[in-house]
């Protein structure tokens, strides 16, 4: 009987799926694993063979678990809101549903030939109005809280509101826009209904803003800073600038703290935490206020009509330094810059924040070689000594860091450092002060250690502790400054102006925003003649002729009824595309509630993610996102953790084995590979459907027909020994490189379980590794070695006798080395592990059932297809999914015997099976009494017989 795997794995697939075999309980008594993909966003383009290895992964824990006993919840979905298919709406006219729809089809119809042990029962898609209804529903429990700095949590609105009633803000400790204005209850009593609203907003933890984003006009959106990529849009490459709008966001920035303490409690890769503490960017320092002036003259710049505009303030962790303050540098963004720029310096500065605007803030910040700025022309009042400080901007201030100002101390940054003498002798730039007992002729002295200021008034001898202390003091004396801990993380801007995403459940009234009630949810995207903004630059849903709030009959309504009195306009942005995947893991858990997101008793239950595999390009967008609104279902009584992910993996990628061909320079000739020597050629990319991807040879016929390469239909082709041997090169997996490996020809060719194995046995999971096809086939002869063990040519041939030793040692070691290396997330050797296992089996000529049965459990996580068919054919009814683990016996790796080199002057002559518990005496009368003894010998008596028990036999004649 021949390793059949198209009709094992159509099998077996058909069974799990009609038997619901991985179905998981919401009320089970068993312990609960929860194991979790990140969801794949279904692209057209369908699943490579790089995409399924941490699904893999997670698959191989998941059913090693329901081995273990565990009730597994391991489900499946798609973050289903995405540009791709609105770009496509775009360029053809189909609605983005139909596009998703199609492509959810498809890498379906993939992940199922893989036979992963998904509980397809709990799909989600973030773009169906049944998931995205609690989405909307999150963001209004959002609107109606705030962060009290008292309790450390969020909490109703209702709360704050009373508070305002009793005693107004003052004894207020909460996270807010900067400028609330104090009041009093008797004031707030008095306030409108508007008034208090607009109120409400600055404390809210989401709200309206106008703020500084990243907009990209050729895709008409607002992108978050995990969205861009060298300066351009990470998906298309389009230009982004930096403008103002009014946005909706969220205070993120509340859980700054709490999102880095949390990273001690959870186990993921000291990478991924580092990555996340340095997007955070806590710093501790101090905030120092330095008072504008017109110009040199101490005469004060008017108040421009705000009550703060007359300060510049900004966060410094070196306020020891503040007596070498020479100069101060705004972002070019900052609000003052229009308001104190002086008529000289006016167009020289509109032309740099013009040119800035082009650029993203990470490009800003990556960029440590240009030195650029411009002189505003107007200066600021030191705080101690009254002396003018030249206020200047440059573009490596960022208006989202701290104040988006800088005190620039050159003797003691190398920035500011580099400024200074670049701008040396121009206009606004004065000498460089020196307040350290150190010398800056060459470089500035950026050490914490080993001086003593000078030149700093009442902080002369001090060194940098005493000097912080002092200056602090000094601040707050004058009140002038305060210490403060600084975070870089800002709040997240939740708006995008894009068709394809979540509606807000929000309409205005007199341009305030109204929640709509849950019972009313969800909003459903309305349907649009097209996908582009509209004429006067309102985002797509402009386009809906039915997109208003009947706030009396509480349903969306033609815009023709907005002047009605109780008819209102909705928001016409959409959410961003992180917010379905920021809580998608809780819906899992109870994904066909119609009630509540989640009930409380599934929740409890499952509590939250026990291992969460993904790519560690989501560090600081998906998985920083995840953890805050985590935090603030906590704090609101509704998710039963701090944390979502308890332990996280980042698998490493699958390199993509591409394919050359070399044309001259008039594409007339292609060489093959062996003859590019000193010639001057051009690689071109090759499809490998082109090629023999094991031996590298070009079909150039089928080259030649390839739409991609018809401009060579005519060209010569010069060959090495009758074949054209294209190039090779290791690079990313990718469409635009042709090397793309599709799963689907694998799993038809190979099988899906020789797939499995191959991507673990590739190498460590959170290592990058190359593709190679030619290695596929030792697997998949693995598998037919395995199956050989069960069936001969007549059948089935296991049989019922008592193993040897030697099979219950190799059964052993196996069932020990896999355990460990799933426990441990180590696939790749315990693929190895089999492979010697059942060559050994092989050698041993067994087939005893004794032995193949628990073989056939422990391969069963990795290839479940084969095993599942070979547990059947042992007898068994039902899957092998959650029949009990073996378990590792030690005594069958003791070794009761030795395999003794007998040696006669140091060579050895022959080998000799002992019992290890026999004494030196016992071993050598037997060896003394053994006819191969005699044999070398040859009647003489040994001068010394040399016996190491465990070790060696040595007879010295």
């Amino acid at each position: 009987m021949k390793y059949i795997h198209n009709e094992i794995e159509a099998k077996w697939q058909q069974y799990w799926a009609k038997d619901q075999t991985f179905k998981a309980e919401n009320n089970s008594e068993l312990p609960k694993y929860y194991v979790l993909d990140m969801f794949p966003y279904p692209s057209g383009a369908g699943l490579h063979v790089g995409h399924p290895l941490g699904y893999i992964a997670s698959d191989i824990v998941a059913r090693y678990k329901r081995h273990q006993g565990f009730n597994v919840l391991h489900p499946q979905g798609y973050d289903s809101f995405g540009l791709p298919a609105e770009q496509y709406a775009i360029q053809t006219g189909q609605h983005p549903e139909k596009t998703t729809r199609e492509n959810i089809t498809r890498y379906r119809e993939q992940l199922d030939k893989i036979g992963f042990s998904f509980d397809w029962s709990r799909e989600v898609r973030t773009s169906n109005p049944d998931y995205y209804k609690w989405t909307q529903w999150i963001f209004i429990q959002l609107f109606e809280s705030w962060y009290n700095n008292k309790s450390n949590k969020a909490e109703s609105i209702c709360t704050l509101i009373q508070e305002f009633e009793k005693n107004g803000n003052s004894q207020i400790d909460a996270v807010c826009d900067d400028e609330v204005k104090p009041f009093s209850a008797a004031e707030w009593n008095t306030f409108s209904s508007e008034e208090q609203q607009k109120i409400l907003l600055q404390y809210r933890l989401t709200y309206l803003a106008e703020t500084e984003v990243n907009w990209c006009p050729a895709l008409g959106t607002v992108l978050a800073n995990d969205e861009i990529v060298n300066g351009v849009s990470e998906r298309g490459g389009h230009p982004v600038i930096r403008k103002k709008m009014t946005q909706w966001s969220m205070r993120i920035s509340a859980y700054a703290e709490r999102l880095l303490q949390g990273l001690e409690t959870i186990d993921w890769t000291e990478s991924l935490k580092e990555s996340q503490r340095n997007w955070i960017g806590k710093s501790v320092g101090a905030s120092v206020k330095f008072k504008v002036k017109s110009q040199k003259s101490k005469e004060e710049l008017s108040d421009f009509g705000h009550s703060t505009c007359d300060y510049i303030e900004v966060f410094t962790t070196r306020p020891d330094t503040i007596f070498g303050v020479t100069f101060m540098t705004l972002a070019p963004e900052h609000e003052l810059v229009s308001k104190i720029t002086t008529p000289e310096q006016k167009a020289e500065i509109e032309a740099y924040v013009e040119a800035t605007a082009k650029r993203s803030e990470r490009e800003r910040q990556a960029d440590v070689k240009t030195i650029s700025g411009v002189f505003t022309g107007a200066y600021a009042e030191h705080p101690f000594t009254k002396e003018p400080i030249p206020i200047w901007i440059g573009d490596y201030v960022l208006a989202s860091y701290g104040t988006g100002a800088v005190m620039a101390v050159p003797c003691g940054d190398e920035r500011d450092y580099a400024f200074a003498n670049f701008f040396k002798g121009t206009n606004g730039m004065p000498e460089i002060k020196n307040i350290f007992n150190q010398d800056i002729s060459e470089e500035a002295f950026v050490g914490k250690e080993g001086f003593e200021l000078v030149n700093s008034d009442f902080l002369n001898g001090l060194d940098y502790k005493a000097g912080t202390k002092k200056v602090i003091e000094q601040l707050e004396k004058i009140g002038a400054g305060n210490a403060k801990v600084n975070y870089r993380l800002r709040d997240a801007v939740f708006s995008r102006q894009r068709y394809w995403g979540e509606p807000f459940p929000v309409y205005y009234v007199n341009g305030l925003p109204q929640m709509i009630g849950k019972k009313h949810l969800p909003i459903v995207l309305p349907e649009v003649e097209k996908y582009l903004p509209t004429e006067d630059g309102q985002p797509p849903l402009g386009n809906a002729t039915t997109w208003a709030w009947d706030a009396e009959k509480n349903t969306v309504v033609s815009n023709d009824l907005i002047d009605n009195v109780k008819v209102f306009p909705l928001e016409l942005n959409t959410m961003p595309g992180w917010a379905g995947s920021s809580w998608y893991w809780m819906r899992y858990m109870d994904a066909q509630n119609t009630e509540d997101f989640a009930s409380e008793e599934a929740l409890n239950y499952w509590q939250n993610v026990d291992l969460y595999i993904g790519g560690s390009e989501h560090a600081t967008g998906h998985l920083l996102y995840s953890r805050f609104w985590n935090k603030f279902l906590k704090d609101r009584d509704i998710a039963p953790t701090e944390e979502p992910f308890q332990k996280l993996i980042n698998q490493g990628m699958i390199l993509g084995n591409s394919a050359f061909v070399y044309r001259s320079e008039d594409s007339k000739t292609l060489y093959s590979k062996g003859l590019i020597k000193d010639k001057n050629v051009h690689p071109i990319h090759v499809d490998l459907s082109c090629i023999n991807d094991i031996t590298s040879e070009l079909d150039i016929e089928k080259f030649k027909a390839h739409p991609l390469y018809k401009d060579y239909a005519n060209a010569e082709f010069v060959l090495e020994d009758g074949k054209y041997i294209v190039g090779r090169e290791v690079e990313k997996m990718s469409k635009s490189k042709y090397n793309v490996v599709n799963p689907d020809d694998i799993c038809e060719e190979y099988g899906a379980d020789t797939l499995r194995l191959y991507e673990m046995f590739l190498g460590p999971l959170e290592q990058a590794k190359p593709w190679n096809t030619a290695g596929i086939t030792g697997v998949y002869g693995f598998l037919k070695k395995l199956w050989r063990l069960y069936f001969g040519d007549d059948g089935f041939i296991v049989t019922n006798d008592e193993p040897t030793k030697d099979m219950y040692k190799s059964l052993h070691k196996t069932i020990k080395k896999v355990t460990e290396d799933i426990e441990n997330f180590s696939f790749n050797t315990s693929v190895s592990q089999f492979m010697i296992c059942v060559n050994e089996l092989a050698q041993q000529k067994c087939h005893h059932r004794a032995i193949l049965e628990p073989l056939a459990i422990i391969v069963a996580p990795y290839a479940p297809h084969i095993a599942e068919e070979l547990w059947s054919a042992l007898g068994h009814k039902g899957s092998i999914a959650k029949v009990p683990f073996p378990k590792f016996e030690a005594s069958h790796l003791v070794e009761s015997e030795k395999e003794y080199p007998v040696s006669f002057n140091g060579k050895m002559r022959f080998k000799l099976n002992l019992a290890l518990d026999l004494t030196k005496d016992q071993i050598e009368e037997i060896v003394m009494a053994d006819e191969r003894t005699q044999n070398q010998l040859q009647g003489r008596e040994p001068k010394k017989v040399i016996i190491v028990p465990g070790k060696i036999i040595n007879i010295v004649g």
